[in-house]
């Protein structure tokens, strides 16, 4: 059994959120660092809320689409046993 398959689809795409979060955020206090630091205010703390958002919606984007094709397939898996046992009425 891969790691991938020991828990649902919905919880292994439950942290996509707090992972975008946390991207903004950990960005965002690198650029005030950076701004703290070189006392370019406020111009390291926007590039890093910039990139925190493209980074973090990046990873949401990528794990939807993973979740698609995996529900695509779990779909076509269930449609293939439907009519491989169509007698059972579920």
């Amino acid at each position: 059994m891969s790691a991938d398959s020991r828990f649902p689809g919905w919880v292994r795409h439950s942290g996509v959120g707090l992972e975008l979060a946390g991207a903004l955020a950990g960005f965002a206090l690198i650029g005030y660092w950076i701004d703290r630091w070189y006392g370019t205010e406020p111009w390291g703390l926007v590039i890093g809320v910039i990139l925190g958002l493209v980074g973090g919606l990046y990873n949401l984007v990528r794990q939807s689409l993973q979740a698609v094709r995996e529900a695509r397939i779990e779909d076509e898996a269930a449609k293939a046993e439907r009519l491989k046992n169509p007698g059972r009425g579920d």
